[in-house]
């Protein structure tokens, strides 16, 4: 008999991915089938296991594309008893306005167990991130949460309006863009002011945040002036006169920014929840991806002789790595530099090779095989012999210039650069709207990009990407191919790109 597991009801937060609950990453990681809607952020999608399936539900506001309601229930309710971990991720909270306690009561129905995981409410959190309270001190002391799905103008509706236009000092209308003027009316007619502060906050917690500020009598014109579109809510009261003092979300260095970050998807999440951190809409296409190298007899070689090198060189942190991996089929570990001077090609590399408990002798000034010669003590030179540990793709500049110094040198390729296979789809997908910067942190990533372009057919995209680059290498790579590099770190660091982004304003 197939165990079953208990089917989860997820808030996935109402928008920024930063608001996702710790138990929700828990659940995602561990998930067979998360069964997802329109406005669950690819950020959050991005914790689910690679061996997940995952469902679009839709939602849209009942667009072509949306599942119905028995349609979503019927998939939870069969996965569920194919003994699968079955995530329903839902915006913001499954039991505020998410259907969540329809999906609970069919799933109780088929004898199904379900574990609710409540989500931070846009009632709430938009209103945050406008700067706007829902309570304040000696403004509001009440609150109300009203679906603004409803038409408002019908004969009979569920809503008292009688009692709501003021028994709250706050009023949070959700989902009720579409029908603002009827909303506006009711208020007025039921005895709410024409004066009372409003706003509207489109795609709140997002780097799209726009918020739209007025009263009762002038918001649904301004709403149709500034063309906001769903998802948006509608916030009435005093407290929005507080946004003049408290915005802080909009203000951010990098808002409304849209960064393209292309690190090979195992390392870009640091650098992306960086660039979200300052406002930052980022989207993410791994422009590279590291793969093995088999291991060759000139490997085996210089392993199992007798005689190792003075030093050896590390070019990139995932070196480490992919050394102790070709060392385990020849029944060797890291102990094996023992003895060996280690010397990194910067802070992370050195970083990496540390957590492994080795210790690391030099590190140059400037992060880069050009800098490892220029900074690599004159007295270690003449004589000695060293090993570079480095991509297949990589440069010859570091080896060259030590066989210039004296020094005998080994050159050992211990993984390579590959064109990721969802590159192109990828780039497909997201070459309609510009970036106002795409993120290179490697010259194979430039090269990878123009490869992509060039089979698209869309090579004459390449010259208007707006490129951050890590360093002079990797800008050289990018002019080489006929880009322009708007912006390029100091410090070839992850630190030292989004300083880049951010001095002057050096993206558009």
């Amino acid at each position: 008999m197939k165990k079953k597991y208990p089917v989860y009801l997820v808030g996935a937060g109402p928008g920024d991915p930063g608001l996702l609950t710790l138990r929700g990453v828990e659940l995602l990681r561990q998930a067979d089938v998360v069964v997802f809607d329109h406005l669950v952020s690819r950020s959050v999608l991005r914790h689910c296991s690679p061996k997940a399936k995952r469902i679009y539900a839709g939602k849209e506001g009942n667009g072509a594309t949306s599942a119905t309601q028995n349609e979503i229930n019927h998939i939870l309710i069969q996965t569920a008893k194919a003994g699968k971990r079955v995530v329903r991720l839902k915006g913001g909270d499954p039991f505020l306005f998410g259907r969540g306690g329809e999906e609970a009561l069919a799933l109780t129905k088929a004898g199904l167990e379900y574990e609710v995981v409540p989500g931070v409410s846009s009632a709430i959190a938009a209103s945050a991130y406008a700067g706007i309270p829902v309570t304040h001190r000696g403004i509001s002391s009440s609150l109300a949460v009203v679906t603004g799905h409803e038409d408002p103008l019908k004969s009979k509706s569920s809503l008292d309006w009688q009692l709501l236009s003021n028994a709250c000092d706050t009023l949070v209308f959700l989902m009720g863009l579409t029908t603002l003027p009827g909303i506006v009316a009711r208020l007025l007619e039921h005895g709410r002011s024409a004066l009372t502060a409003c706003a509207v906050i489109e795609w709140g917690t997002t780097a799209h945040q726009r918020t739209v500020v007025g009263n009762l009598k002038t918001i649904a014109k301004k709403v149709t002036q500034a063309a906001i579109h769903p998802p948006a809510v509608l916030v009435v009261g005093d407290v929005v006169k507080l946004r003049r003092e408290l915005a802080w979300f909009e203000k951010k260095p990098l808002f409304g920014k849209r960064i393209l970050v292309t690190r090979a998807a195992d390392k870009a999440e640091a650098l992306v929840r960086k660039l979200q951190l300052l406002g930052a809409e980022v989207e993410e296409l791994a422009a590279i991806e590291l793969k093995a190298v088999s291991v060759s007899r000139r490997f085996k070689a210089i392993i199992q002789s007798t005689q190792k090198p003075d030093w050896v060189f590390f070019t990139s942190p995932e070196g480490i790595f992919w050394f102790y991996r070709m060392l385990e089929p020849l029944h060797r570990d890291l102990r094996w530099l023992s003895g060996c001077h280690i010397a990194a090609i910067g802070p992370k590399t050195a970083q990496a090779i540390e957590a492994m408990g080795i210790h690391v002798d030099f590190i140059p000034k400037r992060y880069s095989q050009e800098g490892m010669i220029q900074d690599f003590p004159a007295r270690n030179a003449s004589g000695s012999s060293a090993l570079i540990l480095s991509a297949k793709e990589s440069r010859s500049v570091l080896e060259v210039g030590l066989r210039k110094r004296g020094i005998r040198v080994s050159r050992l390729a211990i993984y390579r650069n590959h064109l990721p296979e969802n590159l192109l789809s990828g780039l497909k997908d997201m070459t309609e709207k510009p970036f106002n910067g795409v993120t290179v942190t490697s010259a194979s990533c430039a090269e990878h990009l123009h490869q992509a372009l060039t089979r698209l057919k869309k090579g004459r995209l390449f010259p208007k990407i707006p490129f951050v680059s890590i360093g002079p290498v990797t800008s050289a790579a990018v002019r080489e191919l006929g880009g322009k590099v708007t912006a390029e770190a100091k410090v070839s660091t992850i630190e030292g790109l989004i300083d880049a982004i951010q001095e002057g304003g050096s993206i558009p």
